[in-house]
């Protein structure tokens, strides 16, 4: 029996599942990646990457808030 106190499994998230979520393209995001302003994904193998979905929440999350931060302050 599977205790419910433990904390939630980290899951990985291909592209096709990352790219609607943050709304751009594979070639900014590697772009951004190497910029240090977008998680890096995890390699799976010789071909294969996912990323952290909590890490992509944190972005995205991020993201709004800063949006939010530049709305509020010029007002």
């Amino acid at each position: 029996m599977t205790s419910t106190n433990q904390a939630p499994q980290p899951r990985l998230l291909r592209w096709k599942d990352v790219q609607p979520r943050v709304g751009i393209c594979r070639s900014q995001a590697h772009a951004m990646i190497q910029e240090g302003t977008f998680p890096a994904p995890v390699k799976l193998g010789a071909r294969a990457s996912a990323w952290v979905e909590s890490e992509i929440n944190d972005w995205i999350d991020s993201r709004i808030n800063a949006s939010r931060q530049k709305a509020g302050g010029a007002a």
